[in-house]
């Protein structure tokens, strides 16, 4: 995984603490705060793992077409 800035939220829900991230929803959970990130970091090293597998194709010029109303 890249280096990223995301933001994790943290909350405790009933015995479990929850992590999730803001920018696209991965979540994980533990009985502490550490473990909770521990976790939501796994996840999100999963989530990424495709990115670098799938070829984005770059489009240096992209063909325009100029449409009058």
């Amino acid at each position: 995984m890249s280096n990223r800035k995301l933001v994790i939220a943290l909350w405790r829900e009933g015995d479990f603490v929850v992590a999730r991230c803001l920018q696209n929803n991965v979540s994980s959970f533990g009985v502490n705060r550490k473990e909770a990130m521990k976790n939501v970091k796994e996840a999100l090293s999963l989530y990424f793992e495709d990115e670098n597998e799938v070829e984005t194709p770059i489009v240096k010029y992209p063909k325009l077409e100029l449409i009058h109303a």
